[in-house]
C-alpha cells in the first residue's frame, strides 16, 4: 500500500471508530433488555423505549449535524460526538430509573451523528478509485461493534453465572446489564483521544476560504498532482457556498434535485424498513422465540456478529468492483429470501406444556391449569393463555424457559433465516446506503442533505425497533418478519427503477450526472 493511501486509510480508521462505539452502544443493548424489563417492571412500549431511545436521539442530532459541520468543521462536530458516548455510557451504567436509563441512551443516540458526519468526512478525503472502500471502513467499524457488544454480552452473562468470588465484590452477578452498558467507556474513550490527531476535511476548508491549508492536506493525503486537481474541482462548485440554512433546504427541494432527493429518500427508508435494527438490537430476544434457551440467544447472537463481520468485509472488496446497484439488487433479495425462511419457521411452530416441562419451569403447577396437554397452534395463543395466568414479571422471567420446554420447531431455520438476513445486509444495505449519500448530493448541499437523509433513515429505524415488541406480541413472530421481507421487494424494484451506477467517478462528475442544470 502507498504511502499517499495509508496516510489517508490511517485518518479514516480513526474517524470510523465512532462506527465501532456506534455498533457497540447500538447492539449492547440486546442483552441488557430483558434484564432491565424485570429490573423497572417494563411492557413491549417501554422495552421498545429502551431500545429505541438513541435513534430518537439520532433523528434530533440529523436536523443539526450536518449543518453545525458545514458551520463549524467536521472535525469539532466528530470530537464533540466522542464526548457524547463517553457521557452516555456513564449514566447508562449508574441509572437508577427507566426514565434516567432513557436519557442516558438518548444522550448517546446524539453521537449517532457519527453516522452522518463519518461518511461526510471520508468521502471528502478520499480518492474517488477508492472512496467506496474508505467510506466502507466505518460501516466495518459498526459491524466490529456489534459483534463485540454480543461477545462482550455474553462474556459478563458468563461471569455473573459464575458467581466467583471477585465477580459478586464487582457487582457483576447482581448488576451485569450495568456492566455491559458501562464497558463502552473504553472505546467511546479511545475514540475520543484519537481524534484530536486527524485534520479537517479539505472541501470542508474550501468552502470556508482556507485554501491554503486544504491544499497542505490534499498534498500531504493524495500527493501534489491529485491535489492540483482536486483543488481544480472544488474550487470550481465552491462559489455555491450557501448563505443559510434556509437557502440550502430550498435549494435541496428544489425542482434540480428531485431525482436525487428521491434516490436519497429510498435508500434511506429501506434500509431500515427491511428490519436490520429489530434483528441487531433485540437478536437474543428474538433466538429465545425459537426456543433455544438464553444462553444458547447469546451464543447465537454472536454468530450474527461473525457472519455481519464477514460479509461487510465482502462488501469492501466489492463496492469499488462490481458496484452499488449489483449490490443492493443481491442484498435486497437475500433479505427477502432469508426473512421469508424466518417466517415459514414461526409460522410452523407449536406449543404444548407437559408435567415434566412444569417442573423445569419451578413455578406452581396450578397456574398452569387447563394449559397441560392442549396443543396451540401459533406462539400469540399461547403467549396469551401464559398470560391470562401468570403476573407481568413472572411472564418476563421465565418466558424464555417456558418457550424453550414447549415448542416444537426447527430452530436451524430461524437461525439460518437471521444469518441470510445479517449476510445479505452486510453485502448491501449496511455499506452502500452510506456510500451513496456521500456520493450524490453536491458539494455546497452535501451537509445539510445527509442531515436530512439521517433524520429519514433514523425516524425509520426508530419505528421499527419501537414497535417489534409490540409486533412480537400482537402480529406474532411470523408476520412480523415476513413483513420485512415484503418491504425488501418494495425496495428492489424502487433501486432498479431509480438508482444510477456512481462506482469511479468523482463526486464533482457525479453531481454533474445527477443535476446536470446546475452550473
Amino acid at each position: 500500500m502507498s504511502k499517499i493511501l495509508s496516510s489517508s486509510f490511517m485518518i479514516a480508521i480513526i474517524v470510523s471508530l465512532g462506527g465501532f462505539v456506534f455498533g457497540f452502544d447500538a447492539s449492547v443493548i440486546s442483552g441488557v433488555v430483558s434484564f432491565v424489563a424485570i429490573e423497572f417492571d417494563l411492557n413491549e412500549w417501554e422495552q421498545g423505549f429502551v431500545v429505541s431511545a438513541p435513534t430518537l436521539g439520532a433523528a434530533i442530532a440529523s436536523l443539526i449535524a450536518g449543518t453545525i459541520s458545514d458551520r463549524i468543521g467536521r472535525k469539532k462536530v466528530l470530537v464533540s460526538i466522542a464526548f457524547l458516548y463517553v457521557i452516555s455510557a456513564l449514566f447508562s451504567a449508574f441509572a437508577s430509573s427507566y426514565w434516567m436509563l432513557v436519557m442516558a441512551r438518548t444522550i448517546g443516540g446524539f453521537a449517532f451523528a457519527s453516522l452522518i458526519i463519518a461518511p461526510v468526512y471520508i468521502a471528502e478525503i478520499s480518492e474517488p478509485a477508492n472512496r467506496g472502500k474508505m467510506i466502507s471502513i466505518n460501516q466495518f467499524n459498526i459491524v466490529i461493534g456489534i459483534s463485540v457488544a454480543y461477545f462482550a454480552n455474553y462474556f459478563l452473562l458468563n461471569l455473573a453465572q459464575s458467581n466467583a468470588d471477585w465477580v459478586v465484590a464487582l457487582g457483576i452477578t447482581d448488576n451485569v446489564w450495568r456492566w455491559m452498558l458501562g464497558i463502552e467507556l473504553i472505546p467511546a474513550g479511545v475514540f475520543l483521544l484519537l481524534l484530536t490527531f486527524i485534520p479537517e476535511s479539505p472541501r470542508f476548508l474550501v468552502l470556508n476560504g482556507q485554501k491554503q491549508q486544504a491544499r497542505e492536506i490534499l498534498t500531504d493525503l493524495h500527493g501534489v498532482e491529485a491535489m492540483e486537481i482536486e483543488m481544480a474541482e472544488i474550487e470550481q462548485k465552491s462559489h455555491r457556498k450557501e448563505a443559510s440554512i434556509l437557502t440550502g433546504f430550498r435549494d435541496l427541494f428544489s425542482k434540480n434535485m428531485r431525482l436525487v432527493l428521491t434516490i436519497g429518500i429510498v435508500i434511506a427508508v429501506i434500509q431500515q424498513i427491511t428490519g436490520v435494527n429489530a434483528i441487531y438490537f433485540y437478536a437474543p430476544s428474538i433466538f429465545e422465540q425459537s426456543g433455544v434457551g438464553t444462553n444458547a440467544a447469546f451464543v447465537q447472537a454472536i454468530w450474527v456478529g461473525v457472519i455481519n463481520v464477514v460479509f461487510t468485509i465482502v462488501a469492501m472488496l466489492l463496492i469499488d468492483k462490481v458496484g452499488r446497484k449489483p449490490l443492493l439488487i443481491i442484498g435486497l433479495l437475500g433479505v427477502f429470501i432469508s426473512m421469508s425462511i424466518v417466517s415459514y419457521g414461526f409460522k410452523n411452530a407449536t406449543y404444548e406444556l407437559d408435567t415434566n416441562a412444569i417442573e423445569q419451569v419451578q413455578l406452581e403447577p396450578g397456574k398452569f391449569e387447563g394449559m397441560i396437554g392442549v396443543k396451540y397452534e401459533n406462539d400469540l395463543v399461547f403467549k396469551q393463555a401464559l398470560q391470562s395466568r401468570l403476573s407481568s414479571r413472572e411472564f418476563k422471567t421465565h418466558q424464555a424457559q417456558i418457550i424453550q420446554e414447549s415448542i416444537n420447531i426447527q430452530p436451524e431455520l430461524v437461525l439460518f433465516g437471521i444469518l441470510g438476513f445479517v449476510a445479505s445486509f452486510a453485502i448491501s444495505l449496511g455499506p452502500v446506503m452510506w456510500v451513496l449519500l456521500a456520493e450524490i448530493f453536491p458539494n455546497h448541499l452535501r451537509g445539510i442533505a445527509i442531515a436530512t437523509m439521517g433524520l429519514i433513515n433514523s425516524g425509520v429505524s426508530f419505528t421499527v425497533q419501537m414497535l417489534l415488541p409490540w409486533e412480537i406480541s400482537n402480529l406474532g413472530n411470523a408476520m412480523t418478519f415476513m413483513l420485512y421481507g415484503i418491504f425488501a421487494i418494495i425496495g428492489l424494484v424502487l433501486v432498479i427503477w431509480l438508482l444510477p451506477e456512481t462506482k469511479n467517478k468523482s463526486l464533482e462528475q457525479i453531481e454533474q450526472e445527477l443535476v446536470p442544470n446546475r452550473v
